[in-house]
């Protein structure tokens, strides 16, 4: 697939090395050489050093035989522009373009063909929102996905010392839980991967992952560590769209507090938000934050653009008695090096919306695609289709489909009923199948599973 990605920011960047690496034509356009240097130096894409809204720009970089452009600048207006060129001028098939701004966002019509030709909206600042929200609803969850329509939820937790199943073997999890079915799809010790079989025992600080319907996931958490109570009081530092964005999304189920250093802004926030209230300070501020009661806080969330400000205030936070906190950080390689100590969660804006793009570039027909672990794995739904004559997949059981290496199948959605994946589970046309991989280079054999060959015509 040839495709065009305007911006080599940080999401662009990380867009490009992804499908580089899975055979695809990647042009990248940016103003910046030096950073267009850099990803060549990285990888094997072409680049043009020009502005992405210009038309030829967009003619050098091929936007007249390209099968996809992706305008990921940092300006809303640029990546439009360069989707409504591309249009007009170049006829390109699909256009994906990252809009932050919520004036634009609030107005669909706007991204029309006859208005503004955007076929896919991307919003971070939303995909960000959604992710801490579902880590909110799940305490003690390192990552939580939805799948389906949030039918089936994949988690990833900490395997503490004292949980039921820590110390045993996975086969046992049935007599743990005999009315609860679950799948683990991974378990990553040390950074390495392991295939979990019946006879793996899991250890104290694996990092499993496993997937079970919504109902059932409370259950399947309590067998890796202690369950933690729910949140109850969060303060939100930074407010910003992320911040706003959030405390919006769960004033109503939660006590919230919202800290923003700017007059201006705080006057917006305490206009906009309902029942959140609104401080104006520093939310490194021992004494502010001591003053609101911070030993009493369940989660402590920093969300500003400032990633040593949100690392500085998480470690106050935390040392002054906040149960757990989480800090935004979007520079990727500090977030391996700030999780699992004093930041109990450390959040990667860039690899929570990859995903978002992913889906839309995969072949086949596929509806999901979260990248896990920051980047080392990645977790698909796909839907199943035609018949046993077009597909390599419905009508086998699972364990007859001929999966790559690195790759498991933990679930299967079929209408509203939730099936875990067991070697006996039949696939059938229109089921929507997760699959865990491991190892990314196989997705593309991952996806020829799910393409229908020509005899379905």
């Amino acid at each position: 697939m040839k495709i065009i990605i305007l911006g080599a920011g940080q999401v662009g960047g990380t867009l490009a090395e992804n499908l580089a690496n899975e055979e695809n034509d990647i042009t990248v356009v940016d103003t910046n050489a030096s950073r267009l240097r850099e990803l060549q130096d990285k990888i094997d894409i072409r680049t043009i050093q020009g502005k992405a809204s210009f038309p030829g720009v967009l003619k050098q970089a091929g936007a007249d035989e390209a099968d996809m452009l992706v305008a990921v600048t940092n300006s809303d207006e640029v990546n439009m522009v360069a989707c409504q060129i591309a249009y007009t001028l170049f006829h390109t098939p699909s256009k994906i373009a990252r809009i932050r701004q919520a004036a634009y966002l609030k107005n669909e019509s706007l991204f029309a063909n006859a208005a503004m030709p955007v076929d896919v909206l991307i919003s971070p600042e939303q995909v960000v929102t959604n992710y801490v929200k579902r880590l909110l609803e799940r305490p003690g969850a390192l990552q939580v996905l939805d799948f389906a329509d949030g039918r089936v939820q994949l988690v990833a937790m900490k395997a503490y010392y004292g949980g039921p199943l820590v110390g045993h073997e996975l086969r046992y999890i049935r007599e743990h839980m005999p009315d609860v079915d679950t799948r683990v799809a991974a378990i990553f010790r040390r950074g390495n991967a392991i295939m979990p079989k019946g006879t793996t025992v899991i250890e104290v600080d694996d990092e499993v992952f496993f997937i079970a319907a919504r109902e059932d996931i409370r259950a399947v958490m309590g067998e890796l560590q202690r369950l933690d109570d729910d949140y109850k009081r969060i303060i939100i530092a930074g407010g910003g769209n992320i911040g706003l964005r959030l405390a919006q999304a769960v004033e109503d189920q939660y006590k919230v507090k919202i800290i923003e250093h700017d007059m201006e802004r705080c006057q917006f926030l305490s206009e906009t938000l309902t029942k959140a209230m609104v401080f104006c300070g520093n939310a490194s501020d021992k004494e502010l934050l001591i003053s609101e009661n911070i030993e009493e806080t369940d989660i402590f969330c920093a969300l500003t653009n400032d990633d040593e400000a949100n690392v500085m205030s998480s470690m106050l936070a935390k040392r002054l008695g906040a149960r757990k906190v989480m800090a935004l950080i979007n520079n990727p390689a500090y977030v391996d090096l700030v999780q699992g100590g004093e930041i109990d969660i450390a959040i990667s804006p860039q690899l929570a919306t990859i995903g978002s793009l992913l889906k839309h570039v995969r072949r086949g027909d596929i509806v999901n695609v979260h990248s896990l672990r920051r980047g080392a794995a990645e977790a698909i739904e796909a839907i199943a289709h035609g018949d046993e004559q077009s597909s390599k997949v419905v009508g086998k059981t699972i364990q007859e489909v001929e999966l790559p290496q690195g790759t498991t199948i933990g679930a299967i959605v079929r209408d509203d009923q939730v099936l875990i994946a067991h070697d006996s589970t039949r696939i059938e046309s229109g089921d929507h199948v997760i699959l865990f991989l491991t190892n990314k280079r196989k997705i593309r054999e991952v996806e020829q599973l799910f393409q229908v060959g020509l005899g379905f015509f």
